[in-house]
């Protein structure tokens, strides 16, 4: 069973139904014991860094998420759910964000031909760790792979190999990060139609204590 965090700002009921899609069970829930208890956990979020934190601090949520990602078990982060990992977002003035990886939250600083928010499809480009190896979720994902973005804010990790994933958009920048039992997208995989899938159908089938590397 994946428990789905419910904090008012993530399309909770399209997590759910991608899940149901490739074979698994999610359950929605704001119960902060339920949270710090699941097997599987997942992070939506969309909308502002600020009032996202304000509401998971309102709710009794920030530590038992903390204790879920260090109990080992599968975490998954979407969005604004990776965003909210770090330690400071910028997006109107500086909010304390989870924590649970080091780093900032800034905005795109671009050129006037492109636009913010990035919206749409990109490609994105696997970051090996320094073993060599690849985020097991997404052991098939190469350059010709197209994810779905919509975001004005993107994570600037203090260490770089948390990095599984980046893409190109003015400049490269931080599409997904993997530590140990902890995975989080800036796309949304449940709006990226088949490469979405596969990469919550990987997450879906891993075992329930992560191995960590």
């Amino acid at each position: 069973m994946i428990t789905i965090v419910d904090y008012q700002m993530g399309n909770l009921r399209s997590v759910q139904k991608a899940i149901e899609r490739v074979g698994g069970q999610a359950k929605i829930t704001s119960d902060p014991s339920e949270i710090a208890a699941a097997e599987k956990l997942i992070l939506p979020g969309v909308g502002a860094f600020g009032d996202a934190m304000d509401e998971i601090n309102r709710r009794g949520l920030a530590d038992p998420i903390r204790q879920f990602v260090d109990a080992g078990r599968p975490f998954l982060g979407i969005c604004l759910g990776l965003q909210l990992l770090f330690e400071r977002g910028f997006e109107h003035g500086e909010h304390k964000g989870l924590g649970i990886l080091a780093g900032d939250v800034v905005r795109f600083d671009l050129a006037e031909d492109l636009k913010v928010p990035h919206m749409g499809w990109n490609t994105v480009t696997p970051k090996p760790n320094a073993d060599g190896q690849v985020a097991p979720i997404i052991s098939d994902v190469d350059q010709t792979h197209h994810f779905y973005f919509v975001h004005s804010y993107f994570v600037r990790p203090t260490d770089p190999s948390v990095v599984a994933l980046s893409c190109d958009y003015g400049g490269e920048f931080c599409a997904m990060v993997w530590r140990e039992n902890l995975f989080a997208t800036q796309f949304h995989p449940e709006k990226s139609q088949a490469n979405g899938l596969k990469l919550l159908g990987a997450f879906n089938d891993l075992p329930i204590e992560t191995t960590v590397s």
